[in-house]
């Protein structure tokens, strides 16, 4: 299995981060840290180094922290990311979130640095993640208008199933994480989404599977059992199409 999407550099891994890469080594082939800030990219940075061949980085801006952030952090951040370039396995995440930002100036500064990310993901030749919260169509729409992206991952979808089926008719993926395990509206998803544009993900140390526990990567075990309830398969075969995809999209 890989966790395509967390965050296992937040400070909430701090007092038990080995003992949670163990974990995670025990049952997983591979881990996707995804950078959320210029701290962020930092540590993932660090610790795909800790766990090389292990754990792999993508180098982005979260949106809710673009639309607060000083121009000059984002601009060292995006330095940074081309000065380490060579060392990401994506773009990302970055996007738009509407739901925690409703500031139409804010909004328009979110559009304007994902466009940046867009075109730095088009001349890598990188894959982008996608962070989208109530902006799902108006990403499609912005990623729409390039034609030599690599990949493209809306991560941690939640969006409607209309908005889906155009991501998919694009080729592009669809990214759905442990919160499967408790909402109805992405079990529906899981369903209807083919899985040869499905991946899995935690987004830890959110969206825990198990009340009162905090997530981590191992836990995407839980949501491949979902997916496979919904698809009418095993967790086997869900596990070898969505780690197959994952490779090939991230080259590992």
């Amino acid at each position: 299995m890989i966790d395509t999407h967390c965050h296992v550099d937040f400070k909430e891994y701090n007092k038990n981060r080995n003992e949670v890469m163990e974990r995670a080594k025990n049952k997983l082939t591979a881990i996707i840290n995804s950078g959320a800030s210029l701290g962020g990219n930092q540590r993932t940075l660090k610790l795909q180094e800790d766990y090389c061949g292990f754990l792999y980085s993508t180098l982005g801006f979260h949106p809710s922290k673009t639309s607060k952030a000083d121009s000059s952090i984002i601009k060292q951040a995006l330095n940074e990311i081309e000065d380490n370039i060579d060392l990401a396995v994506g773009i990302g995440e970055t996007g738009m979130d509407y739901h925690e930002v409703t500031d139409v100036n804010h909004r328009k500064k979110q559009e304007k640095i994902f466009g940046i990310f867009i075109e730095m993901a088009e001349e890598y030749e990188l894959p982008l993640i996608i962070h989208a919260r109530a902006a799902e169509k108006k990403a499609l729409a912005m990623v729409k208008k390039t034609s030599s992206l690599k990949d493209v991952v809306f991560h941690c979808y939640g969006g409607d199933m209309e908005t889906a089926e155009l991501i998919v008719e694009e080729g592009y993926f669809l990214s759905l994480s442990t919160i499967i395990c408790f909402s109805d509206h992405h079990k529906k998803l899981a369903k209807e989404i083919p899985i040869s544009n499905l991946l899995t993900e935690t987004d830890s140390p959110y969206l825990s599977p198990f009340k009162g526990i905090r997530n981590e990567p191992a836990f995407v075990e839980e949501a491949i059992k979902i997916i496979a309830e919904k698809k009418d398969l095993t967790p086997a075969k869900v596990d070898k199409i969505t780690e197959k995809s994952a490779k090939k999209i991230f080259n590992i």
